[in-house]
């Protein structure tokens, strides 16, 4: 069963894209990174010196399978104060970075050959969660024409028996949009439990994000610190649910993981409470990216009918250029030195997009779409 399992787990092709770029950067070429969804930001100052300080004072040991109680506190504060929603304690549990937190919530709800419906195109990986758990990936195709938004009566249509949840994703990886309040709350309406990925909260511009939360207290939210306070390595997240999943939850996550970094939970208290500054600049800098490269890749011929106001990426039509995103992505990358990821990567219905991370800095962002401009004039000659 595992083998059959692991074929048909599909690889991660922005990391293909990556791995292809550092090859070429060891020969000594120079690339632009557009592919990866990291933030190019240091952890803030106060971070690291509270991870420094955890280790310092022995907080080097596991601690409560839940999380550092303190910590859940933190998290609960931070949803009354951004959402106006209560929520206990008890309801939060801290994992090492979001994604164990989707396997945890995933394997509470399905079993073998449930469904789960997704937006095409939705994150690359949360069909391979669901494989793995042995479920069924029911998509729904979502446009750029309406900023990628679900049809809730679409959505109803294919509620079965079987189906055990609805994930969405805002803002949205890989598309950059932001899931409509509407939207959200006649969503929140269905009979079907929502998993709502908020991983981007905190990165958004000229907008807000708004929790499922605020629409049903029945949802599972996932979340955590490597966007917005720009922890990727440290691997910390975390998620909310319902009270009477979290013991099933517990027992998963003492068996597979544990608990998550003791010194990773120290700075996530201080990252909560002291990094407001911090995530203050980074947005206000991530937003004079995002206006500089959707101009310019309107200039230079792409489509975007509704302009991104989230995260960290711009989701634009391609196929002007190739029907074959990988293909594309690719060539890119050999001839104008530029790393993209793929639409396909995210779903049948991405192919023939190509997603450009902003996350780099303003001047590789100029660099790599004058790179772009040039390879453009390259391929239509």
């Amino acid at each position: 069963m595992s083998t059959r399992i692991l074929e048909e787990i599909t690889p991660f092709i922005v990391m293909e894209v990556l791995e292809k770029a550092h090859e070429m950067e060891k020969r000594g070429i120079n690339i632009i990174h557009m592919e990866v969804g990291e933030p190019d930001f240091d952890v803030p100052t106060c971070v690291k010196e509270a991870t420094c300080q955890a280790v310092n004072e022995g907080h080097t040991h596991y601690t409560h399978s839940l999380g550092d109680p303190e910590l859940r506190m933190a998290i609960c504060k931070n949803y009354k104060t951004n959402y106006n929603v209560d929520v206990d304690p008890d309801q939060v549990i801290v994992t090492s970075g979001s994604s164990p937190a989707i396997l945890l919530v995933l394997a509470a709800l399905i079993e073998r050959d449930d469904e789960v419906i997704l937006s095409d195109p939705s994150y690359a990986c949360y069909p391979n969660f669901i494989k793995f758990l042995g479920g069924k990936i029911i998509r729904v195709p979502v446009f750029a024409g309406n900023g990628f938004q679900f049809d809730p009566s679409e959505v109803a249509s294919l509620i079965t028996p079987r189906t055990k949840a609805i994930m969405i994703n805002s803002p949205m990886n890989p598309t950059g949009n932001l899931v409509d309040r509407d939207v959200m709350e006649r969503l929140a309406k269905l009979p079907i439990t929502i998993i709502s990925d908020e991983i981007y909260h905190g990165l958004v511009y000229n907008d807000r994000a708004h929790s499922i939360l605020e629409f049903t207290d029945k949802a599972f939210v996932l979340n955590g610190f490597s966007k917005l306070y720009a922890m990727t390595g440290l691997r910390l997240g975390y998620l909310i649910a319902p009270i009477e999943y979290i013991l099933p939850m517990q027992k998963l996550q003492q068996n597979l993981f544990i608990c998550a970094s003791s010194v990773a939970q120290r700075s996530g208290i201080i990252a909560l409470e002291n990094c407001a500054c911090d995530i203050e600049n980074m947005v206000a800098t991530y937003n004079e990216r995002r206006v500089f490269i959707v101009k310019r890749l309107k200039e230079l011929g792409f489509q975007l009918p509704v302009e991104p106001t989230g995260a960290f990426y711009v989701f634009v039509n391609a196929r002007h250029l190739s029907d074959d995103s990988y293909k594309l992505a690719f060539d890119m990358l050999e001839k104008a030195h530029i790393g993209v990821t793929p639409g396909i990567d995210f779903g049948p219905n991405g192919e023939g997009y190509l997603r450009f991370s902003y996350a780099n800095s303003l001047e590789n962002l100029r660099e790599g779409m004058n790179r772009l401009e040039q390879y453009i004039i390259d391929f239509k000659k």
